[in-house]
């Protein structure tokens, strides 16, 4: 049985240390995590299971890592700093302050039927009902008061102001001066660390149309309200691509990066079956997007919500970074304009004139996919002697730890030793990371492991240095004992084959 509830994944994440809450012992920072010994182990190969699928195992793509903080200008003409915001609203009577269209969301169904009632819009058109909301900040004011919007925190029917615009980048000082000349941002988003180097890639790989540049890298938005335990934070961390094409071609690349990538969730035990592909209303779309498809998990308790989105970006960014620097004019989009090449243009692959890509950007965000991944391993199973274990069943390469070696008893050096020695040997396979478990109870050793998702426990006892009860097969010196995590199989084996057994069941 899977996860039933948020709570479920939250408890194992700080029993097991996957995930703490960020400053706890000053009372925790709203909307920050840290990631503890397994949490960072299982990020770390869910990243590098991406990486190795779109950069390694593609011969289109190059990898960048691009700066957290940005010139302010990057971001004021990629359209960030006067779009990237979300509709913030106060409660009068507790000065509480929430985002708009989540307080509205979380409403019962007949309040938030009435609100879009008094805005004049469908109901079943929920975006449509949010930017009405934002257009009409007096008449949405007396909507949300009129059909009894409560506020979350006290149960009571608020007071609500009008809506307002939040610009959600952190803005910080460079330098020892602090004034209007010295500031910048830290990135909502890696996508324009990737547009702003567009011709360094493309001059120092002499790539042409289309090819992809890939990044994976922490972004930062000031949430007005930060929930859902790691679901949205403050700082994230993106895997992002931004697929460069012929216009025209957009269409086609669209739908073949929305297949890639809804195979590789497969890949990580994700079924198809749990993630919903939500094709995004035109008014809800981001200021740069000509189309979108949003990946929607169904998490425990949250249920369907965004895991990916798949962006057509159009050439926006890359037309508006050019732009800016005056170098080709894209007001008027006429044929004459072209025949000076501009900075963020790459030649035709038919005509070899310079032309402006069309972008296709799938962007994940690494929590979200923790999150998710360890959604769908979470189970719970009741044994033939009656007891419940908790196990994760990780995809063997996202484990964080791969296999556990552990010595029957702790106090027994010779065990010890040749457990240490083991590890060593298989750590050099280079599969990722074993562990000596010396806590010295083989019982409480299994139901860890089960817990944090090891895929296999390797036990050296007695047998394994001949010291057997009397009468005891003696043809069991130098064999260990392979417990499966999903089955709970067991079988003997020689210590001189283990290396490649377990190499042959981890890959």
């Amino acid at each position: 049985m899977p996860a039933t509830s948020m709570e479920e994944l939250v408890s194992l994440c700080k029993r097991r240390g996957f995930i703490f809450q960020g400053s706890e012992i000053y009372g925790g920072l709203q909307g920050f995590y840290d990631y503890g010994p397994l949490g960072v182990e299982l990020k770390n190969n869910i990243k590098a299971a991406w990486w190795r699928a779109n950069v390694y195992e593609r011969d289109d793509m190059e990898g960048l890592d691009a700066s957290i903080i940005m010139h302010r200008q990057v971001l004021r003409h990629s359209g960030h700093e006067a779009t990237f915001s979300d509709p913030m609203i106060d409660n009068k009577k507790n000065n509480k302050r929430y985002r708009l269209d989540h307080l509205v969301k979380d409403q019962k169904a007949d309040v938030i039927a009435k609100v879009a009632e008094l805005i004049g819009e469908d109901v079943a058109n929920f975006p449509a009902v949010v930017a009405a909301l934002n257009k009409k900040p007096a008449e949405a004011s007396a909507a949300l008061k009129t059909a009894g919007v409560r506020d979350p925190f006290s149960g009571e029917v608020g007071d609500w102001t009008e809506p307002k615009p939040f610009n959600m980048m952190f803005k910080t000082t460079i330098g020892p001066v602090a004034d209007e000349e010295s500031y910048g941002y830290l990135r909502p988003e890696t996508a324009q660390g990737i547009f702003v180097n567009f011709k360094n890639v493309v001059d120092s790989t002499s790539r042409r149309l289309p090819f992809g540049i890939a990044q994976i890298g922490k972004a930062f938005r000031n949430e007005i309200t930060p929930r859902n335990f790691i679901f949205r934070v403050r700082e994230l961390e993106q895997m992002e691509i931004e697929f460069f094409c012929t216009p025209g071609t957009d269409e086609t690349w669209h739908q073949h990066w929305l297949e890639q990538r809804l195979s590789w969730w497969e890949a990580q035990g994700i079924p198809r079956s749990k993630i919903d592909i939500l094709d995004v209303p035109k008014e809800d779309l981001a200021h740069y997007s000509k189309r979108t498809y949003d990946l929607m998990y169904d998490y425990p308790t949250l249920g369907y919500e965004e895991i990916e989105g798949i962006a057509n970006r159009s050439d926006y960014d890359l037309g508006s970074h050019t732009k800016a620097q005056g170098e080709l004019n894209l007001t008027a989009r006429v044929e004459e304009n072209l025949d000076s090449i501009a900075k963020l243009t790459i030649p035709h692959p038919e005509t070899n004139k310079p032309v402006v890509p069309f972008v296709i950007e799938p962007s994940a965000g690494v929590d979200r996919a923790l999150l998710a991944v360890l959604s769908e391993a979470f189970t719970k199973e009741t044994l033939e002697n009656g007891n419940e274990r908790i196990v994760l069943k990780l995809k063997p390469h996202l484990a964080p730890i791969k296999v556990a070696v552990i010595p029957l008893a702790r106090n027994k050096s010779e065990l010890v030793e040749l457990a240490r020695s083991i590890k060593s040997d298989l750590q050099k396979l280079g599969l990722g990371r074993i562990l000596l478990e010396d806590s010295g109870n083989i019982g409480k050793a299994y139901r860890r492991h089960d817990e944090i998702g090891t895929p296999y426990c390797v036990t050296v006892d007695f047998d394994t240095i001949g010291q057997s009860a009397e009468g005891a097969d003696q043809s069991l010196k130098d064999t260990v004992t392979i417990r499966d995590r999903n089955t709970l199989a067991q079988v003997r084996i020689k210590i001189s084959e283990l290396a490649g057994w377990i190499t042959a069941h981890l890959k």
